[in-house]
């Protein structure tokens, strides 16, 4: 582990934002830097609620948790999953069921530093360094083996991930590759950048100039990436109406329409 970890220090770079690290930036979280509050500041000026659509984004990945530990869900691959903040991926699905089992994957080296901690604590929790444009490398990584049993059913999260994926890196090939390699009853989980308003158009441009990533899709571009599985209601809409826990704005914001999301189970 220490060998992987300075292996992947070496790599971090501070001349350059960070998708996980400007998540923590909206996210009023500390393991940052300036380049990546620069980065974050620029999207403001375009969409002053980054702030909160970080803040729906989290919310409805503890919603769809929940729902997935209802539905009996005990094992989750988190892909792109950032850096760790509050109401984690494991710390959800373990209140629902201490024995659920979570496995986390990103490619930034500060991911695996605080996953380091992580597994200290918690042997239901593994941390795996990886592109996970690089699905047959993870699906065999002996973090994910020893923790996921493919003939149960497995939830696979791609939460504000696949936006970052450009179309030539065939984001749809990728999340039905993971999907592949998961029995029936398996469910996919996806939320991601949504061209819904002048504003996220003028925000796509700033996320691909300055980070070189962040593709807005219509939401049937977004709606697309669940064909060939069983869509839940309410399907893929603005975050705050995926099953909201109280009373939803009639009219939404901008920052409530920044981000579409959904859930389908496999057959």
């Amino acid at each position: 582990m220490t060998d992987k970890w300075d292996e992947w220090k070496s790599n971090i770079d501070t001349t350059r934002p960070s998708i996980a690290r400007a998540y923590d930036v909206v996210l009023n979280g500390k393991d940052n830097f300036e380049v990546d509050r620069a980065f974050v500041a620029e999207i403001v000026k375009v969409v002053p609620e980054i702030y909160d659509v970080a803040t729906y984004n989290r919310q409805v990945l503890g919603r769809g948790v929940r729902f997935l530990s209802g539905q009996g869900i005990t094992q989750f691959i988190d892909l792109g999953s950032g850096l760790p903040t509050v109401e984690n991926t494991h710390q959800v699905a373990q209140r629902a069921n201490p024995e659920a089992r979570v496995v986390y994957v990103d490619n930034d080296p500060m991911v695996l530093a605080h996953g380091r901690a992580l597994l200290a604590e918690n042997d239901h929790t593994a941390v795996v360094t990886s592109d996970l444009r690089d699905t047959a490398a993870i699906l065999a990584d002996p973090a994910v083996t020893e923790l996921i049993d493919f003939d149960r059913p497995v939830g696979v999260l791609l939460v504000g991930v696949l936006h970052h994926l450009h179309d030539d890196d065939d984001p749809r090939g990728i999340a039905e590759a993971y999907m592949a390699a998961v029995p029936s009853g398996s469910y996919l989980f996806i939320t991601h950048f949504c061209a819904s308003t002048q504003e996220s158009r003028d925000a796509e441009q700033k996320y691909l100039a300055l980070l070189g990533t962040g593709r807005f899709r219509t939401p049937e571009e977004i709606t697309a990436f669940f064909d060939g599985f069983e869509l839940l209601e309410p399907g893929v809409v603005p975050l705050p109406l995926w099953r909201p826990d109280g009373p939803v704005p009639e009219k939404l914001t901008v920052g409530q329409r920044l981000m579409y999301g959904g859930i389908a189970r496999k057959h």
